[in-house]
């Protein structure tokens, strides 16, 4: 492994993939030797970040997301972008590793010059879900690539978690599903600048305009979270490539109002502090169960907590209170 973080940060500058894939990896790596190089390397970029759209990704399962994301990539790579997308998958429960292949459900995508697909695993906690691909969207900004996508898992609260570090969110559906508010949450409505019914083509056309009537009555009972921006209930189709252009136009007019207000900037400065105090908690909770001493004390405590002997808040204040956790 070198060493320098000189040789990656110009790696990155002169978009070398080899070198962004190494780098990328050591912020991933566990290993505290990895997390203090991959740290210099990200704070030697930091001056040449901040320019791209940051694009955040969720939908239902079988909406299509991979193949929203490489119709839309190959759309955006056409008309000149470079486009990077960071897939969050879920982790194997035994090896910690990616379960799926991203480069294989984005053919095209993935062997475009102009395009950087990396899949991620999770790790299975939100924590690693907020350090790893923060960073790893600050060194894509870096490397050039102007629009960055970072496509959740889907689950649990990592539409909020991606949602916190991206300017836009888009919420993709699916039209003649039965209900067709079931599977979305009130929480994700509220984080979502925009709603798109996906595989609106063929028989799908007239269900999707009823679909999208529905979302439009439901986004209309939530407060909007930005003064200058409603969330606007788009169709398309990823096969037949209708309505993705309009998607893309519909961000760029997003990106415009909330630079105009100042918003933009606003809620980046916001995102970095956030950012900070997420790396505080992981830090904090990483040491707690690090210490020798919670180790040794652990397992006797939790067998007291499940046999009824100690109560929860007793036990918790007892590990969290212990003489060398005070200092």
């Amino acid at each position: 492994m070198i060493k320098d973080p000189e040789f990656y940060v110009k790696g990155v500058m002169d978009r070398n993939r080899r070198i962004i894939s190494k780098a990328i990896t050591l912020i991933e790596s566990s290993l505290p030797v990895h997390r203090g190089l991959a740290g210099k390397i990200v704070d030697q970029l930091l001056p040449h970040t901040g320019k791209s759209a940051r694009v955040g990704i969720t939908g239902v399962p079988g909406v299509g997301k991979s193949t929203f994301i490489e119709s839309f990539g190959m759309m955006l790579v056409e008309k000149g972008h470079h486009i990077a997308v960071l897939a969050v998958d879920p982790s194997s429960t035994k090896s910690g590793g990616s379960v799926m292949a991203d480069k294989t459900r984005m053919e095209k995508l993935s062997v475009n010059d102009s395009a950087f697909i990396r899949p991620s695993p999770s790790g299975g906690t939100l924590g690693g879900v907020a350090r790893k691909t923060r960073e790893t969207m600050l060194l894509c900004e870096a490397a050039g690539f102007d629009v960055v996508v970072v496509e959740t898992v889907g689950v649990g609260q990592s539409e909020t978690t991606v949602a916190s570090m991206v300017d836009f969110f888009l919420v993709l559906m699916l039209a003649g599903a039965g209900d067709e508010l079931q599977g979305i949450k009130k929480g994700v409505l509220e984080i979502a600048d925009a709603i798109a019914i996906n595989k609106t083509d063929n028989d799908n056309i007239q269900k999707a305009k009823e679909a999208r009537r529905e979302y439009e009555r439901a986004l209309h009972l939530l407060r909007p979270s930005s003064p200058t921006w409603t969330p606007p209930v788009l169709t398309c189709s990823a096969m037949t490539m209708d309505g993705i252009d309009q998607i893309w136009k519909t961000i760029l007019s997003h990106k415009q109002k909330h630079s105009s207000s100042g918003e933009l900037e606003q809620t980046r400065r916001q995102q970095a502090v956030d950012w900070m105090w997420a790396l505080i908690d992981h830090g904090l909770k990483e040491r707690f169960y690090n210490s020798p001493d919670i180790k040794k004390l652990l397992p006797g405590i939790i067998k007291k907590v499940e046999t009824g002997k100690l109560a929860p808040t007793i036990a918790a204040n007892e590990l969290l209170f212990l003489p060398g956790n005070k200092k």
